[in-house]
């Protein structure tokens, strides 16, 4: 994995951090690659039971390097980091099946903004910022933000701020909903491992269906929307941690969840 990903796995939480300070968490091949594979192999790990994203410095990402972009259209290349990095990365974030907790320290544009909105929890610093950007590159919506977006803010403010992309600081983020908490900068990193070290010490086989219901349910009716909740109710209630939660709540004690 290359040095601009690192990767942790601590007691069920798995914290990958994007480590290019110096270039804003700039997007490169290499980096595109390593936070890919970092993603998956989170995905595919069981002892890991959450994830938590975030970066170096003073920049969460702030999405594509267009450095390298630029030498990659020079020499007859296009846009199939698409199809190779973006995609899979977002698809990773919101699909797998446990919680991902994005823990924005900073600047979060383009790309970067689109994988912060994949996250099923939001937290920011008082510094951070969003920007969608773009289209100030003449560029549409990647990293499943055309998904994302208006599920978080609505149809026409995500058209707005697709359309006329502008740096939004995190005080306006929250009253939009592109974040869920907004914490001192100083106190960011240990906000968001705690959020997701809490996450990591849950019941992670609901987690993941309640992953899977809200996605289902945001495009299907209310009768497919309802058969998707029996089916997967049923396949939490027959879990260990449903189980040992119910009883854990009869003793009055606090259950330990296993994830299975």
């Amino acid at each position: 994995m290359a040095d601009s990903v690192l990767y942790e796995v601590a007691e069920g939480l798995a914290t990958v951090t994007l480590n290019r300070p110096d270039a804003m968490n700039a997007l490169d091949t290499a980096t595109k690659n390593a936070l890919r594979d970092a993603l998956r192999e989170a995905a595919g790990d069981e002892a890991v039971r959450a994830v938590l994203l975030t970066g170096k410095g003073r920049a969460f990402c702030v999405g594509q390097d267009l450095k390298e972009h630029v030498e990659i259209l020079a020499a007859g290349g296009g846009m199939a980091t698409v199809a190779e990095h973006y995609n899979p990365i977002a698809t990773a974030i919101a699909t797998m099946r446990k919680p991902v907790v994005a823990g924005v320290n900073g600047v979060a544009a383009g790309a970067g903004a689109g994988f912060a909105f994949a996250a099923d929890y939001r937290i920011a610093a008082d510094t951070a910022s969003f920007n969608t950007s773009f289209v100030g590159v003449a560029l549409t919506a990647d990293s499943g933000m055309s998904w994302t977006l208006s599920r978080l803010v609505g149809f026409g403010r995500a058209q707005e701020l697709l359309l006329f992309p502008r740096a939004v600081k995190a005080a306006e983020a929250l009253d939009l909903g592109l974040v869920h908490r907004v914490v001192p900068a100083a106190e960011l990193p240990a906000e968001a491992a705690a959020v997701a070290r809490r996450l990591a010490q849950g019941p992670t086989l609901a987690y993941a269906a309640v992953k899977e219901s809200l996605a289902y349910g945001a495009d299907h009716s209310l009768p497919e929307a309802l058969a998707k909740e029996d089916q997967l109710q049923t396949r939490a209630g027959a879990s260990q941690d449903h189980r040992a939660a119910v009883a854990a709540f009869l003793d009055k004690t606090t259950p330990r969840f296993t994830g299975r």
